[in-house]
């Protein structure tokens, strides 16, 4: 089980442009994929729209055997908080909380943050960050900051862990560390990951790496 993407097809514009032009995808449960083409080949175009972040404009995409393009706002919603973290290029941290806070923000939304805030905690200690709870993002690095929003999206237990070019405002050992970070959370919670990045080192690095040119799957 898993997802499963058919005969994707996604427009942007008047008169229509076609970014995605019918593709066919399956990734399976536990699997660590990298997308990877040339800018406007459509990569983070098709990982939003598998992530439930954008809707195609035909085709389908099943989660497991539901038809999620058929699901309404709210039904997607529930779907998002219960079984999907994402990870931005920009960490889109909140400057006024402090990295524990940051992290904490997923459980705000079902007023879960007490019972959720020992997890919260020994997420940051699992992205190396023990004793940096309390800081304002203002006070930590880039690489820092980025590991916050990691942590952040795997509060709730995500089944599904999306990332669009998590490392591309990192140095290179910053980059090391959110890959090595992919692989730790692939092994030890089985939590299926998908990224999309221009660097070819660590698209090499997934289990799977796929391949868009112009809207296809080579």
């Amino acid at each position: 089980m898993g997802i499963k993407v058919v005969n994707l097809h996604k427009s942007f514009g008047e008169p229509p442009v076609q970014v995605l032009k019918g593709i066919d995808l399956t990734i399976n449960d536990g699997d660590l994929v990298s997308i990877v083409g040339r800018s406007g080949s459509g990569k983070s175009t098709l990982l939003y729209v598998i992530s439930t972040l954008d809707r195609a404009t035909s085709g389908e995409v099943y989660y497991d055997n539901q038809n999620i393009t058929t699901l309404n706002s709210e039904q997607i919603h529930q779907l998002r908080n219960s079984q999907i973290g994402f990870v931005f290029q920009f960490h889109y941290l909140l400057p006024e909380l402090t990295v524990l806070e940051n992290v904490l923000l997923p459980a705000y939304k079902k007023k879960l943050q007490k019972e959720k805030r020992e997890y919260a905690l020994s997420l940051i200690n699992e992205v190396g960050l023990s004793g940096k709870e309390g800081r304002m993002p203002g006070q930590i690095s880039g690489g820092e900051q980025q590991r916050v929003a990691i942590a952040r999206s795997l509060l709730m237990d995500p089944r599904y862990l999306f990332a669009d070019e998590p490392t591309g405002n990192l140095d290179t050992v910053n980059g090391d560390n959110i890959m090595a970070l992919f692989h730790r959370i692939n092994e030890s919670k089985k939590t299926t990951i998908v990224y999309v990045t221009h660097d070819l080192d660590y698209a090499n690095q997934a289990r799977r790496k796929i391949e868009l040119v112009d809207g296809l799957l080579t």
